[in-house]
């Protein structure tokens, strides 16, 4: 299931969720087309990983200040949330095989 994340939740919910597993959040935006394309292979990659990973989305037009926290200039940016922090940034459309990669390489 793909968590959406806010402003409001996204400390609670993302970032301490992080320090027990792997946290990937895609930034995204309803008018971005790229978006639109990487929205189902988000959904995709959730049914597949199930709770050995979170899963999420943050619309940026909704929750302005954490994208701009955490420095998001272009959509669709991924980040992958480890132990409290961002361990890495992906800017644009990117595969299920690549995310897959990504998520066990900070999977124990």
């Amino acid at each position: 299931m793909v968590k959406e994340f806010t402003d409001a939740n996204f400390k609670e919910e993302a970032i301490e969720a992080s320090k027990q597993k792997s946290v990937l959040v895609d930034f995204f935006a309803p008018w971005c087309a790229p978006c639109k394309m990487q929205g189902p292979i988000i959904d995709e990659l959730a049914g597949e990983i199930g709770d050995k990973a979170v899963i999420g989305k943050l619309n940026t037009e909704n929750s302005q200040q954490t994208a701009s926290n955490l420095g998001v200039m272009s959509i669709p940016t991924l980040i992958l949330f480890k132990d409290g922090e961002a361990k890495e940034t992906l800017v644009g459309l990117q595969t299920k095989e690549g995310l897959l990669d990504l998520i066990k390489k900070y999977s124990v």
